[in-house]
């Protein structure tokens, strides 16, 4: 576990998830919550669920770089032993 989280805060990682959750969360925003927005329809209950929809496209790109860079190092391994 402190492994994937060493990996799951660096730098590159975080930039690589902020940048998918900006452009699939508005996208998200759009299709789930765009009519309401138009109609001025947003309070506090709205804004979290749109802030929860950020957070999902965040956590899948986190997981699949994480899941990624293991799966890099594992290969590594196996190929340094086989050498």
């Amino acid at each position: 576990m402190d492994e994937w989280f060493r990996l799951a805060v660096q730098p590159s990682v975080i930039r690589r998830a902020l940048k998918f959750a900006c452009v699939v969360g508005c996208v998200l925003i759009s299709i789930n919550h765009g009519p309401a927005i138009v109609r001025g329809e947003v309070n506090s209950e709205r804004i979290l669920q749109m802030c929860l929809t950020v957070l999902v496209p965040y956590t899948v790109s986190t997981l699949s770089s994480v899941g990624a860079m293991r799966e890099m190092a594992r290969r590594q391994k196996v190929g340094e032993r086989a050498a």
